[in-house]
């Protein structure tokens, strides 16, 4: 079955990254910060589909 949270966080993520790209946006941007929560919300998952505890 497909993971459809982490399909829609990846897809998120992509089109973030790819409006940062086209902007010129800088570090620090509500744009770039979002992208640095998805990687957490993204390894946050993936350690728990793995069944490693999350610190």
């Amino acid at each position: 079955m497909a993971d459809l949270y982490l399909k829609a966080l990846t897809s998120e993520r992509r089109a973030l990254w790819a409006e940062c790209r086209l902007k010129g946006l800088a570090k620090g941007t509500v744009q770039r910060q979002r992208i640095v929560e998805i990687d957490a919300l993204l390894a946050a998952h993936k350690a728990k589909q793995d069944g490693k505890p999350t610190a």
